[in-house]
């Protein structure tokens, strides 16, 4: 009769431990897919950047270092491989870029270009819509995060080498990108 018990006891220690790390496996990929729909935004916005630089040197042929500085960012994104390096990549070329429309405030010929006009509204539209895949991926990360960090499942987590990850966060530059844009016309 003891053997049952031990026997059953030890079935359902199994058991936990299974689901657990089935739960903690689930969470890991949910939030590697949720990455995924930030890579498909990042790939578009990557696309845009060197026609917008291209633009606005038309306009600005004297602004070669902030121009310079936007691409050697958008390319330094673009080789980013893992997620940590693509969030660090992704807020140095959110920085460029803001460091770009402060400079194009000088130029109200730009300003008026329907080309550039166009290509500012698509990646006003691609930002937004990074807004929301990032605040997804954040969800699936705290999801995650709790689940290393909770008990029991930090055991099963320890055990097989899961660990807590990063959010996708602004870093420096979330006080000037939680203003909302001026467009001047």
């Amino acid at each position: 009769m003891t053997w049952i018990i031990i026997i059953a006891v030890l079935l359902i220690v199994v058991l936990i431990v299974i689901a657990k790390y089935n739960t903690l496996v689930r969470l890991r990929n949910n939030r590697e897919n949720a990455f995924a729909d930030i890579d498909v935004q990042l790939k578009q916005r990557h696309d845009l950047v060197p026609q917008l630089v291209e633009t606005v040197k038309g306009y600005a042929a004297h602004e070669k270092e902030t121009l310079d500085r936007v691409i050697q960012a958008r390319n330094g994104a673009m080789a980013a491989r893992s997620i940590d390096d693509k969030i660090a990549a992704e807020n140095t070329l959110t920085s460029a870029l803001a460091g770009l429309k402060v400079t194009l405030e000088a130029y109200p010929d730009l300003k008026a270009n329907q080309n550039f006009l166009q290509l500012q509204e698509e990646i006003a539209d691609l930002e937004n819509k990074l807004s929301s895949v990032r605040r997804f991926f954040n969800s699936a990360t705290r999801e995650y995060n709790n689940a290393v960090e909770t008990f029991p499942s930090n055991l099963i987590a320890g055990m097989f080498g899961f660990r807590k990850e990063v959010m996708f966060d602004l870093g420096d530059t979330r006080a000037t990108l939680e203003e909302a844009p001026q467009i001047k016309f």
